[in-house]
């Protein structure tokens, strides 16, 4: 499993790679089972995750207790409750295993302490956020300007195997549509 993260680094690094088994050690491999909860909104968010094999949800209740799938994170990537980890307070959001995952995770000390240490971890942390941020505002700008259906022709093109590997419920809730409306749609398709 951290053959993985270590890929993911030097993908990212390239030949800087100073430091690279000292910033392994760091992190913790873990194997969750399937519907288990990382991180519940009102918690502290204790810990950041790279995805070795897995998928995860990150949503938010509304008042009736439905859920907003803010994104669905696989394998390759990182995610955490950010907001909460960098400053402590409770989440805002909660992160769930869609499927049984491998992950590595490092707790909020290490990671401050390896940003401090080793400038390429500080680099691919940057990296991560910028990343991040880019494809968040993307999707959102996005799918504003989308209808239901052009925004399951989206996810069809850009993120295809979303459409196999997670439930219609899921799906819907990422897009910000009724499950029973995408459905519908997607039969048409």
């Amino acid at each position: 499993m951290i053959e993985i993260l270590q890929q993911h680094l030097l993908d990212r690094l390239g030949n800087d790679i100073d430091n690279l088994d000292f910033v392994l050690s760091y992190f913790k491999p873990l194997k969750i089972d399937r519907n288990t909860f990382l991180v519940q909104e009102g918690q502290i968010c204790q810990q950041v995750y790279f995805i070795a094999k897995g998928c995860l949800q990150v949503f938010v209740y509304d008042n009736e207790m439905n859920e907003t799938t803010r994104d669905i994170v696989t394998e390759g990537t990182w995610c955490s409750e950010l907001l909460s980890f960098g400053s402590g307070k409770p989440a805002q959001e909660n992160i769930r295993t869609v499927e049984g995952c491998e992950l590595l995770a490092i707790d909020k000390q290490s990671f401050q302490k390896l940003m401090e240490t080793v400038p390429q971890f500080d680099k691919v942390y940057k990296q991560i956020l910028e990343i991040s941020y880019a494809n968040s505002v993307y999707r959102i700008n996005t799918f504003v300007a989308l209808s239901a259906l052009d925004r399951i022709k989206w996810v069809m093109e850009f993120r295809p195997k979303l459409m196999t590997r997670v439930s219609s419920k899921l799906i819907a809730s990422y897009l910000g549509i009724n499950k029973d409306v995408f459905s519908r749609l997607k039969a048409k398709l």
